[in-house]
């Protein structure tokens, strides 16, 4: 039976418990000095969620031959930057949000100082281990990946999106500003969870690296538009988060710009760029398409 749009395909689904493995075991134990920063970082790394990223990074890999271990290191890596990235989000000097992921927020378990501090340690333990992975010994693809990695945590990615988000509260924004936006705060570290799923497979094709590219830019563009329709028409007890958020912090979001017929009309646009830009990958891209869907239909 094939699946629903909104669903993941079984392979998909087994790749989670692979990814939440891999987590568990990168991420220090509670039991070691400093416990409650390890506590803190614990929290943060292993609540529930969909594994988004690290699913990109072993659907890319697959696409490109490659289903090995030497998939587990940037996709646990991905994730934990994905997860200090949320712990930060949600402080009361960014986003100020009590909720993630369906339970109270890191900081308001630990504490805003440990919280920031298991975020400071997250980001860290990531480059760590990529840096260190036993698998793979191709240092040249090693250094590509942490430069990857780099640039979507920086200026150039989350951060700046973060910045253009906090600076955007209150104001009316083009499209084109918005798109920007979160093109660095979402869709780049989207992207690089392609990317390094595709460097580790030792991809040096350029053609298929562009068509990656543009898959993963129009991937992570759908994820935000997807997440601004939640925002509006889900319940927090579904999504995880607080529903409205947006509205009431006055943040421009694709319906608030465009409306949202013409906002599902995007979403619709993008999960065919996407598609498109995957098609000569054939058969193996099927996962990423899978991942395309579901990112245009979720309920969280």
């Amino acid at each position: 039976m094939t699946p629903a749009p909104n669903e993941l395909p079984a392979p998909l689904k087994a790749l989670v418990a692979r990814a939440d493995d891999a987590l568990a075991r990168a991420l220090p134990g509670e039991d070691i000095p400093p416990v409650e920063l390890h506590r803190a970082m614990r929290y943060a790394g292993l609540g529930p969620g969909k594994r988004l990223r690290p699913l990109l990074v072993y659907a890319a890999g697959h696409a490109l031959g490659c289903d090995g271990p030497i998939l587990d290191a940037p996709a646990c890596a991905v994730e934990i930057i994905h997860a200090y990235s949320l712990v930060h989000d949600d402080l009361p000097a960014m986003d100020d949000d009590d909720l993630r992921r369906g339970r109270p927020t890191c900081h308001i378990v630990f504490g805003e100082a440990m919280a920031i501090l298991a975020g400071d340690a997250l980001q860290a333990l990531a480059f760590e281990i990529l840096a260190c992975s036993p698998e793979g010994d191709d240092a040249q693809a090693r250094v590509a990946m942490l430069r990857v990695l780099g640039t979507a945590c920086g200026a150039e990615g989350m951060a700046g999106g973060q910045a253009f988000d906090l600076s955007a509260v209150g104001r009316k924004l083009e499209l084109a500003d918005l798109e920007r936006m979160h093109a660095y705060k979402t869709g780049a570290l989207i992207r690089a969870s392609i990317k390094l799923g595709a460097l580790a497979a030792g991809c040096k094709d350029d053609a298929i690296l562009e068509r990656l590219e543009r898959y993963g830019h129009a991937v992570g563009l759908a994820f935000q538009v997807r997440d601004d329709i939640l925002d509006i028409e889900g319940e927090s007890a579904v999504i995880g988060k607080t529903a409205g958020k947006d509205a009431a912090a006055d943040k421009p979001t694709f319906p608030s710009i465009i409306g949202m017929d013409a906002s599902r009309a995007r979403l619709r646009e993008l999960i065919d760029t996407a598609l498109e830009a995957i098609a000569p990958l054939g058969e193996r891209g099927e996962w990423l398409a899978a991942l395309a869907r579901y990112t245009a239909s979720r309920g969280h």
